[in-house]
């Protein structure tokens, strides 16, 4: 019997991360992220915004999707990969003069909640709306994930409301700052020298990825937003949902996804490798 990995074409999990669209989602999160100054300490460490940020983000995000289309064996190797680079994150932040850690439950749970909200948001905006016994499912089944990368479930909040709540709560607190890592990764975001596999919609994804920031972090990068501008990304968002049916697949579906459904359908294929040969083609 072929190995489904951890979730299957069935679950919640892999209907709602194949989506291509859920996938933009990864840009907000990773704004949010870098706001948090000891997540942005780890970054500055292994300094993934200096060396090739791009081939460092795409390389992070198909790790990811690996967990969630790999075979388990896949799927713990790219675990294992993932936190042992974490072993070696650590530290004093040179900006708060705090203790960070890579493997710090607090930072971990921050990093993975920031995903799961903004891909959640992006799939409900562009693909559909769930219910929230559908969010509460995604959730349970996104504890899997957090567990490979040692992110006890007990350490998670329990239902997706109270997900949201703590995210709500660490952004008006008083945890996130503007580093020079944060400003560095919204540059990012703005501008520089794009990969041609995203050139086409970065402009927009990126656009998004501020409109939907919010207030607070709106604020915190200073970002320019009036109601002209939450019309057009409307707009846009839900021009996407529409015409999202009539596109090809190739232009729906994550690489891995349809990687792993030929896999499921009797070839051979090497998920990690097949990763590495498409980020060589960048």
């Amino acid at each position: 019997m072929t190995d489904e990995g951890y979730f299957g074409p069935d679950s919640l999990f892999w209907q709602v991360n194949q989506e291509m669209f859920s996938l933009f989602g990864g840009a907000r999160a990773l704004l949010m992220q870098a706001a948090h100054p000891l997540v942005s300490a780890g970054a500055r460490q292994t300094s993934f915004y200096a060396r090739d940020p791009w081939k460092r983000l795409i390389r992070t995000v198909q790790l990811q999707l690996i967990i969630a289309y790999g075979s388990k064996e896949e799927a713990d190797a790219t675990a294992d990969r993932i936190n042992k680079l974490h072993e070696t994150i650590n530290g004093i932040d040179p900006v708060t003069g705090l203790r960070y850690d890579g493997l710090d439950l607090d930072l971990l749970l921050w990093v993975h909640a920031t995903l799961e909200e903004s891909t959640l948001m992006f799939y409900e905006k562009t693909v559909r709306a769930l219910s929230p016994a559908e969010r509460q499912e995604y959730h349970e089944q996104n504890l899997i994930s957090a567990e490979l990368i040692l992110l006890p479930r007990d350490h998670v909040p329990a239902t997706y409301p109270e997900l949201r709540e703590y995210i709500d709560g660490v952004v008006k607190g008083t945890d996130l700052l503007l580093t020079d890592v944060a400003l560095d990764v919204f540059d990012l975001m703005r501008g520089g020298p794009v990969p041609w596999t995203v050139k086409p919609v970065w402009k927009f994804i990126a656009f998004a990825a501020r409109g939907t920031l919010p207030p607070e972090l709106q604020d915190l990068y200073n970002v320019t937003w009036d109601d002209r501008r939450q019309k057009i990304l409307e707009a846009n968002l839900a021009g996407l949902r529409r015409i999202r049916p009539i596109l090809p697949d190739r232009a729906r579906t994550v690489r891995p996804a349809a990687w792993a459904r030929r896999r499921l359908a009797g070839e051979k294929i090497d998920l990690i490798a097949k990763a590495r040969e498409a980020r060589r083609q960048l």
